[in-house]
This record gives structure tokens, C-alpha cells and sequence, in this order.
């Protein structure tokens, strides 16, 4: 799943939305990371309709626009549940090998102590 229709399906997850309200809500569900344009964005609808995740809710027309409303399919949810479960997968095996590396490159308790300075005999204490 790519990250614009896994943020369309969050963005649908709780309501359905128009357009224009998906557009805001992938961006703030990301943090500014994901933006679509317009045309990406009916792209992704497209392809999450094909694919039986999303249905075309409603439509009405404000201020003589058409406004069609999409909603999250049964489909869908257990769609976006076991993607958000694979990232969450990954993101706890990522931080494992971060913190299995930041020890392993930690020094070890011989090597965290300093030198000795020589003896009166001119050996290593």
C-alpha cells in the first residue's frame, strides 16, 4: 500500500469525507509530510475504489459544485488495520537494531577505564 492511500483510508477511517476534506486531512494526519495534489489524490480514490476499500458515499452539490463524498469499505478498514500493524511491525524491529546497535558500540567496562600511569618501578599498576 503506498503512503498516500494508507493516509486516504486513515483520513476515511472515522468519516466519510469530500475531496477537498481528504486533501486536509492527509496532511494533517502526516504532519505536513504527505500533500496530494488534486489530481494524485482522485488517482489514489480511483485505484482504492477499484480495489473495493472505498465506496463513493454521497454527493451534493455547494455553491454549484459537485461534492462526492467517499467512505471506508469493511474491506478497507482490515485493509488499513494490517498495514498500520506491518509499519508498527517494523518500527519496533527498527528501534530493536537501534538499540542492539547503540550497545553493541557501547564500550565494554575494561575499555571505559583509563590507563594507568606508570609505577615508582616503572611497571602498570
Amino acid at each position: 500500500m503506498t503512503q498516500a492511500a494508507f493516509f486516504v483510508l486513515t483520513a476515511l477511517a472515522d468519516q466519510p469525507r469530500h475531496g477537498y476534506g481528504i486533501l486536509h486531512e492527509v496532511e494533517e494526519l502526516s504532519e505536513g509530510q504527505v500533500q496530494l495534489r488534486v489530481g494524485t489524490l482522485y488517482g489514489v480514490l480511483d485505484r482504492l475504489t477499484a480495489d473495493g476499500l472505498i465506496v463513493l458515499d454521497r454527493e451534493e452539490v455547494q455553491q454549484g459544485r459537485l461534492r462526492r463524498y467517499y467512505r471506508i469499505t469493511d474491506e478497507g478498514v482490515t485493509a488499513l488495520d494490517a498495514e498500520a500493524e506491518q509499519m508498527a511491525a517494523g518500527a519496533r524491529a527498527a528501534k530493536r537494531r537501534i538499540a542492539e546497535g547503540s550497545r553493541a558500540d557501547a564500550p565494554t567496562g575494561a575499555a571505559l577505564r583509563p590507563p594507568t600511569a606508570p609505577g615508582l618501578a616503572g611497571g602498570y599498576a
